[in-house]
């Protein structure tokens, strides 16, 4: 197993400036910062690393206690990224997900892998950066990305100090020398809802508007599925450090980070844009998922017109 980690990409939160290692950006952002976002001219550069693309397979690291229910809700959006199910109703997670392909190397066709199960908290209920990485090691890393998720009650080193969730990569194989991307992504039900759950709970800092009632009928879960779509875009369009990024490369913006706090047109600090109403539960979302399943995604730079692009 790897216990190396290479600069892992931080989903950064609201209160900091977005300048770490990729610590992805979360969905709260104050107004100082998306009024950047917006305003300045977004540029990513390609700075000619390989990229994920062609057939990739996201195996998942359930770390804790989910629900049925909960895992459920997260393996159907995985397979509402190439699933033909999802593909009839527009817009879809499909759709938002092939924006990916405008980057180079064309498509990447994601397919659910194999799924490991720890529910005793093998290694504590406080992880560093580290055992993330040996969880991550657990299942087979060739075309993948292996993606650790943690329940509520378990703490990741920065989780809700600065960060949402993250991706980077890792060594593993005999000889260490197999590269292969990871993510991790928390439960921010209970720990930092304002942070990593926005717009389905109020922010800490900033406008303190309504929050949107989550398609999922859970805060936790469908604000790990925003942070999760981040870490996978960021994954796939910069997996090695060298990829498409805005910025220094242990501090940079990357394709779906450039975008944060956006998920609608007409987006502006404190309002994530316009956004799909389920008639029947009130529910805020932008893209359908298999299943049934409605899911609101955070806007994805589109390299074809160096522009946030949204949904709707």
């Amino acid at each position: 197993m790897a216990n190396h980690h290479n600069n892992p990409h931080f989903l950064i939160l609201a209160t900091l400036v977005v300048a770490s290692s990729f610590f992805l950006p979360c969905s709260a952002s104050p107004p100082r910062k998306l009024a950047l976002v917006q305003q300045e001219p977004l540029t990513l550069k390609y700075h000619n690393g390989p990229l994920l693309k062609g057939n990739l397979t996201v195996n998942l690291i359930w770390y804790g206690k989910f629900t049925p229910i909960q895992r459920s809700i997260i393996i159907d959006f995985i397979q509402s990224l190439s699933s033909k199910i999802a593909r009839t109703s527009q817009p879809s997670v499909f759709s938002w997900w092939q924006i990916t392909e405008r980057y180079r190397g064309g498509p990447s066709t994601v397919t659910l892998g194999k799924q490991f199960l720890d529910q005793t908290y093998s290694l504590g209920k406080v992880l560093t950066p580290a055992q993330l990485v040996v969880l991550a090691s657990k299942l087979p890393h060739r075309n993948s990305i292996n993606v650790v998720l943690t329940s509520a009650d378990v703490v990741p080193d920065m989780f809700c100090m600065s960060s949402c969730g993250a991706h980077g990569s890792g060594l593993a194989g005999k000889h260490k020398k197999i590269k292969f991307a990871y993510a991790w992504v928390g439960n921010p039900e209970k720990q930092c809802p304002g942070q990593c759950a926005w717009p389905f709970h109020q922010p800490i800092y900033g406008p303190q508007t309504p929050a949107l009632v989550s398609p999922n009928g859970d805060v936790g879960v469908d604000g790990m599925i925003m942070n999760l779509a981040t870490v996978l875009a960021g994954a796939v369009t910069n997996p090695f450090d060298n990829g498409y990024f805005q910025g220094p490369v242990d501090g940079g913006l990357e394709a779906v980070s450039a975008c944060t706090g956006i998920f609608g047109s007409g987006s502006y600090p404190g309002y994530p844009g316009k956004v799909l109403v389920d008639r029947t539960t009130g529910a805020s979302f932008n893209a359908y998922g298999a299943h049934g399943r409605k899911y609101l995604l955070p806007a994805m730079w589109d390299p074809k017109t160096s522009a946030c692009k949204t949904l709707v």
